[in-house]
């Protein structure tokens, strides 16, 4: 199933089951593959790996960096794209992929490497990342190359000024 930008996939009544094509539509993988997405995901790991340097922080760290940041970028734009379309079938699994990102993945890894940070951070951990999540899902929401974002951004603006 192909949808354009703006363009909201009708409902299906039928099946509660997704089918294959169902979740590709939503955030195609070539996605991942554009210049801009790439750079922008390597500028915040950068950023992440300072942050985890930088602040006394004991549970940043640069695994957990590597790991919330990759699983953010695989899951976010998908998981804004399903609220957008309000693709309702997908909703329990969008939460889940939200919830993994956010706090899943962070609560496995320090469960593992030392369960006393996991007590004394994950509450003020979670906030955070959730916002961060969204920020990441909007910024990589675009299905298209900065070119084609940019023509987009003008028509618009022409469209609004007259």
């Amino acid at each position: 199933m192909k949808h354009s930008h703006g363009e909201r996939p009708s409902e299906t009544v039928g099946s509660d089951l997704i089918s294959p094509e169902d979740a590709p539509s939503v955030y195609p993988l070539a996605e991942f593959r554009r210049p801009w997405k790439l750079a922008t995901f390597a500028l915040g790991l950068g950023l992440l790996f300072a942050g985890s340097y930088l602040t006394p922080a004991p549970d940043w760290d640069v695994p957990i960096s590597i790991i919330m940041a990759t699983i953010t970028y695989l899951t976010a734009p998908w998981s804004m794209r399903v609220l957008l379309e309000r693709r309702w079938r997908l909703w329990l699994l969008m939460l889940f992929a939200t919830w993994f990102a956010v706090d899943g993945c962070y609560a496995l890894y320090w469960g593992i490497r030392d369960p006393a940070v996991l007590d004394g951070m994950r509450a003020g951990n979670w906030p955070a990342s959730l916002a961060l999540y969204g920020m990441c899902g909007v910024v990589w929401l675009y299905r298209g190359t900065l070119a084609e974002l940019w023509a987009e951004l003008v028509r618009l603006r022409a469209r609004h000024k007259g």
